[in-house]
């Protein structure tokens, strides 16, 4: 049964200044509920957070043999990268390899994350390119899966798509459902997200976890895409990031990616288990906190990370701490 929400706390001084709520499942690669919190019947976008799940095909294909390709490429397919300068050159590199350029990415361009970056560009004076786009590798792995396959490139982002409708291949096997019958929004990078209960997409990433139910074909690129977010954190996502922190500290027992809107997944397989996280008023500051909860939770938070990842501090614009952010113990105690 389901127990109330998930609750994460933000402090000034010794008052509760925000309250963040939202949803959060447990559950093994068979569906068994595990542990639960608020309606995890309820369907949500995944957005970036199905990121593992979505590079699955990009892994069966053979394109990573077929074009020399290695972890940090397979990490990047998941990545909602920070647009450094390793994760740009990467994706240039990695295009002009299978024949592409950054011309055939359809997911748009936007500022780099950190404000390091953006004040690089501005001194030199360049705008940035889709390769920069916290997708691009991911839609790299899309244009890459068509190329192996002798698909047409261009409008690789619609939903009939045949490297779209792979996409929803593999998650209906993930997840227990037929994808197809989802709803649908358009993601920020334009490509389809599938309105998937909550508790189907902590099933799916508990079939990556644990992937002795799948063919061995896609068994294997579970294994593979864990183990390269495990090997290459940063091009997951980049420096000082949670999903870099968390998934740098426990090789082997946790694979974990954010998504827009307060949506957080994880994949723990020494477990057996998957996890996802929504956080309805949709703040990322939230979920992570609440990952870093379920994490501990079930066991599997590094002792080195816990104080800072479970109540980060909170600072004014002098660099005086004022408050914390915490999971409420009317959540989990």
């Amino acid at each position: 049964m389901s127990k109330g929400p998930v609750i994460i706390e933000v402090t000034r001084g010794p008052v509760v200044e925000s309250r963040h709520e939202g949803i959060a499942a447990v559950v093994k690669a068979d569906g068994t509920i595990v542990d639960s919190w608020g309606d995890i019947d309820a369907a949500i976008l995944p957005r970036s957070a199905n990121k593992p799940i979505q590079a699955m095909a990009f892994v069966e294909s053979g394109a990573v043999e077929r074009f020399g390709l290695g972890n940090e490429h397979i990490a990047l397919s998941c990545a909602s990268h920070s647009g450094e300068t390793r994760h740009v050159e990467t994706v240039r590199a990695w295009l002009k390899e299978v024949g592409l350029s950054e011309a055939d990415l359809e997911c748009g361009t936007h500022a780099p994350r950190l404000q390091t970056s953006i004040e690089a560009l501005a001194r030199e004076g360049v705008l940035p390119t889709a390769a920069f786009n916290n997708c691009s590798g991911k839609h790299s792995g899309f244009l890459t899966t068509a190329v192996t396959y002798g698909e047409p490139t261009k409008d690789y982002i619609k939903y009939d798509h045949p490297v779209q409708q792979r996409l929803r291949e593999v998650m209906s096997d993930l997840c227990g459902l037929d994808a197809n019958a989802f709803p649908h929004g358009t993601d920020g990078c334009g490509i389809p997200t599938l309105a998937t209960p909550l508790k189907r997409l902590a099933q799916a990433m508990a079939s990556m976890a644990d992937p002795s139910r799948l063919s061995s074909k896609r068994a294997d690129a579970a294994q593979r895409i864990r183990a390269a977010m495990n090997a290459e954190p940063f091009m997951v996502a980049g420096s000082g990031r949670f999903c870099t922190r968390i998934n740098e500290a426990a090789p082997g027992v946790i694979q974990v990616k954010t998504g827009a809107e307060g949506v957080f997944c994880g994949m723990l397989p020494t477990l057996g288990l998957g996890v996802a996280i929504k956080m309805w008023d949709g703040a990322g500051r939230a979920s992570e906190i609440a990952m870093a909860a379920l994490l501990h939770h079930l066991g599997v938070l590094p002792a080195n990370q816990r104080e800072e990842i479970l109540h980060p501090p909170v600072k004014n614009v002098v660099g005086l701490l004022v408050g914390e952010m915490r999971p409420a113990k009317s959540w989990l105690g």
